[in-house]
């Protein structure tokens, strides 16, 4: 098959566009800074010459966006507002023009879009919209609003032949430099992986495996769904479990001023460490996906053995990620 994937270049892209090639599939990568014979140049705004390589592919998985990893300024809100929905109105865009467009159109979205809650998890269809709770930051609503916007600009555009699912997905798991694993592996290395404000909001999270398996197994449904492993668990345990694995034992806990120094100085947010999301999938087990990795425990053990052969240089890399698309997959 032939896969585009706009915005291919960032953690999740470089796990899809590695497992995917891998399996011998044809994919293409839109970004802003082409720097191999499969990359194509996009503003991630605008129609261009890129639009030629939506013409006629399988299926396109568009994952562009300004990195969250950032100070939440008014100024770093509103890039990651338009940078979502600005690259998936000129998606829909290219898929309307095209002669022959892609059968199907996969578009990140995230698990953000659900309420900050304790009481109970959040699947597709019983799960709470956030934006309105109380007792959080204000600034909180709008990362809400980033979701419902991206998944609008997807809903309205006029692609009637291409089937849309949107991607609501938890934090994906990679042992890759650079990503969400890397940096808790880290935190949790130097005696800094402990709970965060008593450590009772969730962390929903999934396995890179299941997640390129997940991406194959929706290619044949549409939707809203929730990518996300079927356990998500406080983030004190959740921690704990990460510690373990790297043999710590011990973990400073951090109050919230403490976190918010933190994040101040790893120019990152509060928010991606208080809010409790504590999402589920309910659409991929009601149609019969099948987890690799349902527990944190044996998936942070997988995740550290792999990032300690990278570092090591001793352990054989994978020839894919495992479970992606192989040849044998069905065309749509």
């Amino acid at each position: 098959m032939k896969i585009v994937l706009p915005g291919g270049t960032g953690q999740v892209g470089t796990i899809l566009d590695r497992a995917l090639s891998a399996a011998g599939h044809e994919v293409v990568v839109l970004t802003r800074r082409p720097r191999r014979p499969q990359d194509v140049a996009w503003d991630g705004a605008t129609p261009g010459p890129w639009t030629e390589a939506v013409d006629g592919a399988d299926v396109v998985v568009n994952l562009a966006g300004r990195s969250v990893s950032c100070r939440y300024t008014p100024e770093n809100l509103r890039a990651m507002m338009d940078s979502r929905v600005d690259s998936a109105r000129a998606v829909g865009e290219a898929i309307a023009a095209a002669r022959r467009p892609p059968k199907v159109w996969l578009q990140m979205s995230t698990a953000t879009i659900y309420a900050h809650r304790f009481d109970a998890a959040n699947d597709e269809a019983t799960g709470v919209i956030g934006g309105t709770e109380s007792g959080v930051p204000d600034y909180w609503a709008y990362s809400v609003e980033i979701a419902k916007n991206w998944e609008r600009a997807q809903e309205e555009a006029a692609t009637p032949g291409t089937r849309k699912v949107a991607l609501r997905a938890a934090m994906v798991m990679s042992p890759d430099r650079g990503g969400v694993f890397d940096m808790l592996s880290w935190l949790a290395r130097l005696g800094l992986g402990g709970p965060v404000a008593g450590g009772g909001q969730y962390v929903s999270w999934i396995h890179d495996e299941d997640f390129v398996r997940a991406v194959e197994f929706l290619i044949a449904r549409e939707g809203a769904v929730n990518l996300a492993a079927p356990c998500p668990l406080p983030q004190r345990e959740f921690m704990r479990v990460l510690r373990r694995a790297w043999g710590v034992p011990v973990g400073l806990p951090a109050s919230r001023w403490m976190a918010e120094a933190g994040a101040f100085v790893l120019r990152s947010d509060t928010e991606l460490l208080l809010k409790s999301r504590r999402v589920v999938p309910g659409r991929l087990g009601d149609a019969g996906f099948e987890y690799v990795w349902t527990g944190w425990e044996g998936a942070a053990g997988d995740l550290v053995r792999r990032a300690r052969g990278a570092r090591t240089g001793s352990s054989r890399r994978r020839a894919r990620v495992g479970g992606g698309l192989s040849r044998s997959s069905p065309r749509l």
